[in-house]
C-alpha cells in the first residue's frame, strides 16, 4: 500500500483537504464527480491523480487511505463503499445521521481490518488539546462544568438545523474532555426563520462522574461568539476562539470553605500560551501518521463518533 491519500470531494471543505495534503506531501489522488470543479483541480495539481468516480479511485489500488469531504448526507454510503473495498478512511463530521448506520460502519471498518476516524476537526486544535493536558495534569482540580456558546449570524442551511449543523464540535470536545457518555440529557429549541428547522438551540447534559455542562448554538445571533469555558474546583479556564489571537486563559478562582462558609479565592489570571498549527493540518497529519505507524486510531475514532451521534440523536428526539 502505498503512503498517499486521495480525496472524496472537491467543494469548499474538500478543497481545504486537498490543500493540506499537498503541503504535507501526501496527497495521491482527487475524486470529484463535478467535471468543471474536477478540472480546475487537476490544472492547479498538475502532478496528482484525478478521477471522477470513487470506483476508478477505488480499483486504482495506490492508496494509503481515503478522506471524504462530501456533504454530510453522503457520508454514510461513500464511506461504506471505502471500508468494504479495504481503505482506512477519514469522514468528515457527521459519520452518519443514524446510529444504526454509524455502528455499521464502525462494525465494518473492524470486520475490514481497515482504520475508521471522523472529522471532528476542534480536538485537533492546539488550544483543544492543551485543555485536555491541563485536565489531565490534574491543574484545575476536579472538572466541574463545562460550557460552550457557538453563536453566529449565518450559515442558514436548509436541510439541517442549527444544532447538527453546529453543535456536534463541542459535543466531540466534552466527549474527549469527560471520555464518559452523559447519562441525562435535555434539549430545547426555536424555530423562526423555518417551519421544524431549529435556529438555535440549548442542550443540557449530565455525567456520572458529576460533571454537568450545557451547549449554546444559533446560527440567528447578531455577532459571532465562539467560547469554551471549563470550570474545575481548583481553578477554570476560558478560550475564545472568535476574537483576536485567541486568548487560552488559566483564572486562578476557586471557593474554599472555612468554618462551612464560602470564601472567594480570586487569584491571578494566566494567559496560556499554544502553537499555531491549522487544525485541519494537525488532524490530516496524525491519520496519515497512525495510518504509517500500523496503530490504532485513538482521537476521534469510531467509537468516539458513534457516542456523538448517539447524543445528536438522543437531543433530536427532543427538538422535533
Amino acid at each position: 500500500m502505498g503512503k498517499k491519500v486521495c480525496v472524496v470531494g472537491g467543494g469548499y471543505w474538500g478543497s481545504n483537504h486537498i490543500k493540506a495534503l499537498y503541503e504535507l506531501g501526501v496527497l495521491g489522488g482527487i475524486v470529484e464527480e463535478d467535471t468543471k470543479l474536477l478540472k480546475k483541480h487537476a490544472t492547479q495539481y498538475p502532478d496528482i491523480k484525478c478521477f471522477s468516480s470513487i470506483d476508478s479511485a477505488i480499483s486504482d489500488k495506490k492508496f494509503a487511505g481515503f478522506t471524504v469531504a462530501t456533504p454530510s448526507e453522503t457520508h454514510y454510503n461513500i464511506a461504506k463503499r471505502l471500508i468494504n473495498a479495504g481503505n482506512n478512511v477519514l469522514v468528515e463530521k457527521p459519520l452518519a445521521f443514524s446510529v444504526e448506520h454509524a455502528k455499521e460502519l464502525l462494525e465494518l471498518s473492524i470486520k475490514n481490518k481497515v482504520l475508521l476516524m471522523v472529522g471532528h476537526v476542534l480536538l485537533f486544535h492546539p488550544a483543544i488539546r492543551k485543555i485536555k493536558t491541563i485536565i489531565d495534569n490534574d491543574e484545575i482540580g476536579d472538572l466541574q462544568y463545562i460550557y460552550s456558546n457557538r453563536l453566529n449570524l449565518g450559515q442558514v442551511r436548509t436541510e439541517e438545523n442549527a444544532f447538527w449543523s453546529l453543535a456536534p464540535h463541542d459535543i466531540a470536545i466534552f466527549q474527549y474532555f469527560i471520555n464518559e457518555f452523559p447519562d441525562f440529557i435535555q434539549a430545547s429549541g426555536s424555530s423562526f426563520l423555518q417551519h421544524g428547522i431549529q435556529d438555535s438551540t440549548l442542550t443540557y447534559l449530565k455525567y456520572k462522574c458529576g460533571v454537568e455542562g450545557h451547549i449554546f448554538v444559533s446560527w440567528l445571533h447578531p455577532f459571532k461568539e465562539h467560547r469554551l469555558v471549563v470550570v474545575g474546583s481548583k481553578a477554570m479556564i476560558t478560550f475564545e476562539d472568535s476574537i483576536n489571537e485567541k486568548p487560552l486563559k488559566l483564572y486562578s478562582k476557586r471557593f474554599d470553605f472555612l468554618n462551612g462558609i464560602p470564601e472567594k479565592v480570586d487569584g491571578p489570571v494566566d494567559l496560556i500560551h499554544y502553537d499555531k498549527t491549522l487544525p485541519l493540518t494537525a488532524e490530516l497529519d496524525y491519520f496519515v501518521k497512525t495510518i504509517n505507524s500500523g496503530k490504532d486510531i485513538e482521537i476521534s475514532n469510531g467509537n468516539h463518533a458513534l457516542d456523538v451521534i448517539r447524543i445528536l440523536v438522543k437531543a433530536s428526539e427532543q427538538l422535533n
